[in-house]
């Protein structure tokens, strides 16, 4: 499996299945899960909330995944993984992982090739850039998929783009 890195907008990957920073509501909210519901339309939320009625009535747990339609998105299919919040006090780096891995699974699962991911919690989450990109990193070269063959790690700005390089850099 070939890990790609990108600067752009996870919401206009032409890819297979796009991963969802998604809070546990699965209903939308800001960062890169606002702006995956914000473009691919009404379709998702309908079946983020079928979701909540049936399998998660409490939410999707942290680290977790679970698919959807893509709706209006250049992709078949959103995998939606809830990231662990930032603490200095306990460490939740298997947690973020899990959510590379797990998502991966549900995207393989799937038939998915290609993959998008965000760097998950290292938004309104708090995680360390340096460290949230070697933990994607880290997470997806153990990984051992059996369809898919490209995930690309779309990096929002200059900043994390140039910390998931020094990151892929070591190693």
């Amino acid at each position: 499996m070939e890990i790609v890195l990108v600067q752009g907008d996870i919401t206009e990957q032409r890819v297979d299945a796009i991963v969802n920073a998604a809070n546990s509501s699965l209903l939308g909210g800001g960062g890169v899960d606002g702006a995956i519901h914000r473009k691919g339309g009404p379709a998702i939320l309908a079946e983020c909330k079928e979701l909540r009625a049936s399998r998660y009535q409490r939410g999707l747990p942290t680290g977790q995944a679970v698919a959807t339609t893509a709706g209006d998105l250049p992709a078949r299919w959103v995998v939606h993984t809830v990231g662990p919040v930032w603490s200095e006090r306990e460490d939740r780096s298997a947690l973020l992982r899990g959510c590379y891995t797990n998502s991966l699974w549900v995207a393989d699962a799937l038939g998915a090739t290609t993959v998008a991911y965000p760097l998950i919690s290292a938004g309104i989450y708090g995680w360390p850039i340096e460290d949230a990109a070697r933990q994607a990193l880290t997470a997806l070269r153990e990984a051992t998929p059996s369809t898919v063959s490209e995930v690309r790690l779309v990096l929002f700005s200059a900043e994390t783009y140039a910390a998931a390089e020094r990151a892929r850099a070591a190693g």
